[in-house]
């Protein structure tokens, strides 16, 4: 199942993610290498960032969230995750 995960930035976040980065990228990079992260980044207006994931539960992507470097230490001031249901582009048949 694909989640999104919306992470938004407390008043110390931009100061706090420069720290947090390192841990933050090694967090997700087993995910990635299963190719279970379809999509990451932060947005350019500074004011979170947008994961995008496969996970077997929603539990299991509200405790992905919550692990996160950026949310344990403060760079998020709050999170959501929510299901998501991929439109565009269409993936191609299943063969």
């Amino acid at each position: 199942m694909t989640f999104v995960i919306l992470g938004f930035d407390g008043p110390d976040g931009q100061a706090k993610r420069k720290i947090h980065r390192p841990a933050h990228l090694a967090g997700l990079e087993p995910l990635n290498r299963r190719g279970r992260v379809l999509l990451a980044g932060p947005f350019t207006d500074q004011s979170g960032s947008l994961i995008v994931i496969e996970a077997d539960s929603l539990e299991e992507a509200q405790r992905i969230a919550q692990e996160d470097p950026y949310t344990v230490y403060g760079v998020f001031e709050r999170v959501e995750v929510h299901p998501f249901q991929r439109v565009l582009p269409a993936l191609p048949p299943h063969t």
